[in-house]
């Protein structure tokens, strides 16, 4: 038995040989299948005529290819059928040989042969299955793509009808228009050449509009005879597109393109966009281009035209840019580079929504006239006993409550002449100044300072008279020294308010801040505290352990941990609010002196505080302020070139000699202060340049520094740290630390005296009038000379007038009594002078004998 896989043979089985193949008799087809995407493939199929063998012929019926296997094994089974009974039943097989005539006897099959028969009718039975599941699903498939190859066609002819009546209304309609036209108008006026366009026109313009309409759909294919050029349905797949009958054709995407490359992108211009550009003052291409929503090239484009060659990352004008959006059609608003401070500060609030605050009280006056002790006594504080020398060196602020139960703002200043600004600021952020002036001492300088500093800030004046404890304490004095001052206090019939304190006794204390209360009262003090804080920085340093922290006086607003401020050129979220008792506080409402925590860098004093909204504005802002510093800075370090004066007064000081600093102070009030001091020691021949000052310890890097720029390092209230101090042994540079400003200012003021040119000074010793003059083998021309007063000596500076007039300047060479060497010749007496590298001496000259000393110069 053999069995081979072939289409054209089929499996036969005969009752006197073996189980073999034999050729049948084949009918061949050719059936043309239509898939997607327009392919096409043609089909080969095979129809076979069965025979069927038995008592009476039957009919031969064709089978197809695809029923061929299923035939072959209904075949097989039919002549395996009688093999299970030949051994059963073995004399049958005589009884059956009268009907073959042929007279062969079958032989009985063997346990293998009934095997591999059972096995080709098991394999038979499972390819007929599957067949008939292929069949099935193609025939589904089928079915399917019939249906939308139908609806297809049925949309086609949807669209092609409604296109035919559309077409044949407006043709109807414009035949009825031009019936009316000719009736009115007469047909003469109307044909004009060029204007008539025949049907055929009409149907080639109408024609391009129908396929750009139904451009997305699918064409759909007649069912028969496709068109030459129309796409053909059916499944894509790896044999259909590697058969050789398949036919390429135009996808529908490439009939679009060739449709677009026909009518020439007959895209419909879109609509122009307005747009409102801001503009900087400077602004680069691309950031102008997205703006305006443009091309960076368009950009380019125009600036070419305009005679400028760019690139997109060049940076313009605002004026070009300007220029530029104007041309492209936008609306232009130009904005500066402060406008981000725009809207921080000094915003009006509604009346209604403005309450009470508390008032700002700022004690000034000379030094040591008991300002601190003063609100010491107020607040049962010791805080005048803390600082170094008994003197005030920083700006304090502190709250306390009044008798009244009111709450009264503090702000302590310093007394001494190096902190001005210090006062300045002072008076700037108060609402009432307390002038403190000592009974037994009177008005000094640094009073009419702070009278001055008040004048100005245009704030009242109560003025407190200390120390009347003391015997020699003179307040009448007190109030006539103020009257030279314009100050008229109310005991002489001024509107002054005054009061006599004592604080060591405390006595008066209570009626001193009822007279406060009562200003305030007068002063109808009120703010708006449901809005952004704003405030000022009363002093600032640097804690090691906590990092920059900044005294902050909130003037309008609330405070809160957590809001974005920015003061000067730093910014920071507020970490944590300390008040003066050193207690952390949620809130810092109007006229609440806190410590604000959380700032990237420590701010000056004086800058103003504003909380802001978010974290990109506050870091705007900073970064703006840090570049107008540096560019302040630069400027003043080279030098602008103004009036012929100002050049004159940089060529005086290119050659003075320059003290090189390095400051580093415990805040920066005090720092700001010592420069102001150094500053004021600088003439025109030497001055104190500070390199480098901040508020914090001596670092390593601030004795790199110093070494660099060859400049002396100086500490106020504040240590360097142990890497700076080993830096400093190793490169040989003096760290001097300090804690009284007057100790400062005093030793970098005989420093910088070191720094000055000595000054000659002359000293005449006597006279002397030559009376004959000799000639000496090997010394030359010698003076016989007599002193007439004074006294001469060797090695003196002499001068050589004849006629009143000065021939001669040097030093005597030898001076002789008789033929001795004399040190010195007193008057009366004669001797014998001989000048350095000078011998035109003449009997009348007089000879002024003088000694010149160097002198330091001091500041």
């Amino acid at each position: 038995m053999t069995e081979t896989k072939n289409s054209g043979e089929k499996l036969s089985v005969s009752s006197t040989k073996t189980l073999t193949l034999k050729r049948g008799g084949v009918e061949q087809g050719v059936v043309r299948q239509s898939f997607s995407h327009g392919r096409s493939k043609a089909v080969v199929v095979e129809k076979v005529k069965r025979r069927v063998s038995g008592p009476g012929e039957v009919k031969a019926e064709t089978v197809p290819a695809a029923d061929r296997g299923a035939a072959t094994a209904k075949r097989v089974g039919a002549a395996a059928k009688p093999a299970p009974a030949a051994p059963s039943s073995p004399p049958l097989a005589p009884a059956a040989a009268p009907a073959r005539p042929s007279g062969v006897v079958l032989r009985t099959l063997t346990e293998e042969e009934r095997s591999a028969r059972a096995h080709a009718l098991a394999d038979a039975r499972l390819r007929e299955a599957e067949e008939r599941k292929t069949a099935e699903e193609e025939a589904r498939i089928r079915l399917t793509r019939e249906e939308s190859e139908r609806a297809d066609r049925v949309a086609a002819e949807t669209r092609k009808r409604d296109e035919e009546e559309r077409r044949k209304h407006d043709e109807e309609t414009k035949r009825k228009a031009d019936e009316v036209a000719k009736r009115r108008f007469g047909a003469d006026t109307l044909v004009k050449p060029g204007t008539a366009r025949p049907a055929l026109e009409a149907e080639e313009e109408e024609a391009p509009r129908s396929a750009r309409r139904g451009l997305l759909a699918r064409p759909a294919p007649a069912p028969k005879a496709p068109r030459v050029g129309e796409k053909r349905r059916g499944r894509l797949t790896v044999v259909t597109a590697l058969s050789a009958d398949d036919i390429r054709e135009r996808s529908v995407a490439s009939f679009r393109r060739r449709v677009q490359r026909m009518t020439g992108h007959r895209d419909e211009p879109k609509e122009k966009i307005a747009r409102e550009v801001t503009i900087p003052e400077t602004i680069t291409i691309q950031e102008l281009a997205n703006r305006m929503a443009e091309r960076g090239v368009d950009v380019i484009r125009i600036l070419m035209q305009q005679g400028h060659m760019a690139k997109i990352t060049d940076t313009i004008d605002a004026d070009t840019a300007q220029l530029i959006a104007e041309e492209l059609g936008h609306t232009v608003r130009r904005v500066a580079e402060s406008d981000v401070e725009e809207g921080m500060f000094d915003t009006p609030d509604a009346p209604e929504n403005l309450l009470p605050r508390a008032p700002v009280v700022t004690i000034m006056g000379h030094v040591d006239h008991g300002k601190t002790s003063l609100l010491d006594a107020i607040r049962s504080t010791d805080v005048a006993a803390a600082e170094a020398g008994g003197i005030t060196q920083h700006i304090g602020a502190y709250q306390v409550t009044s008798p009244s139960g009111g709450r009264i703002t503090f702000i302590d200043t310093p007394g001494h002449a190096a902190f001005t600004a210090m006062r300045a600021r002072g008076a700037k952020i108060t609402d009432i100044v307390i002038l403190v002036v000592a009974a037994d001492d009177g008005v000094m300088p640094q009073t009419v300072e702070a009278i001055h500093h008040a004048k100005a800030a245009k704030v009242p004046i109560i003025v407190a008279i200390n120390k009347i404890d003391k015997a020699d304490a003179k307040p009448e004095r007190v109030r006539t020294e103020l009257l030279q001052h314009e100050i008229q206090v109310e005991s002489l019939g001024g509107d002054t308010l005054e009061v006599e304190v004592s604080a060591k006794e405390k006595r008066n204390l209570d009626r001193l801040l009822d007279i406060i209360a009562l200003q305030a009262e007068v002063l109808e003090l009120k703010s708006n505290p449901n809005r952004a804080a704003e405030g000022t920085v009363i002093e600032a340093r640097l804690d090691r352990g906590r990092g920059p922290v900044a005294t902050v006086l909130v003037q309008r607003g609330t405070l809160k941990p957590g809001d974005v401020v920015v003061a000067g050129s730093e910014w920071g979220r507020v970490r944590a609010l300390v008040s003066d008792t050193g207690h952390s506080v949620v809130a810092a409402g109007p006229s609440m002196p806190v410590e604000v925590l959380g700032f990237n860098g420590t701010p000056e004093a004086s800058d103003r505080l504003a909380a802001v909204e978010t974290e990109a504005r506050a870091r705007e802002i900073a970064d703006y302020r840090s570049r107008q510093k540096r560019e302040i800075m630069a400027a003043r370090q080279t030098g602008m070139r103004g009036s012929l004066e100002q050049m004159m007064s940089q060529l005086k000081a290119a050659g003075r000699k320059e003290f090189p600093l390095i400051i580093k102070g415990d805040v920066q009030g005090s720092i700001e202060a010592i420069v102001g001091a150094l500053e004021k020691l600088s003439t025109e021949e030497v001055a104190a340049r500070v390199i480098f000052s901040g508020a914090g310890g001596i670092t390593e890097s601030d004795v790199t520094l110093a070494q660099a720029s060859n400049a002396a390092v100086i500490g106020f209230n504040v240590r360097a740290h142990k890497e700076a101090r080993e830096a400093a042994e190793q490169a040989g540079i003096e760290i001097r630390y300090y804690n009284i400003i007057y100790d400062l200012v005093d030793d970098v003021k005989k420093a910088m005296s070191g720094l000055l040119a000595p000054t000659l000074r002359e000293t005449m010793l006597g006279n002397a009038t030559i009376i004959e003059v000799f000639k000496v083998s090997k010394v030359g021309n010698v003076a016989g000379c007599r002193v007439t007063d004074g006294v001469v000596e060797r090695g003196a500076n002499v001068r050589l007038i004849r006629d009143s007039v000065v021939v001669h300047q040097g030093k005597l060479s030898q001076l002789k009594r008789f033929k001795d060497d004399a040190r010195e010749v007193v008057a009366g007496q004669e001797c014998g002078m001989a000048f350095e590298n000078y011998q035109d001496m003449k009997v009348g000259d007089v000879i002024e004998c003088y000694r010149v000393e160097t002198v330091q110069r001091t500041l």
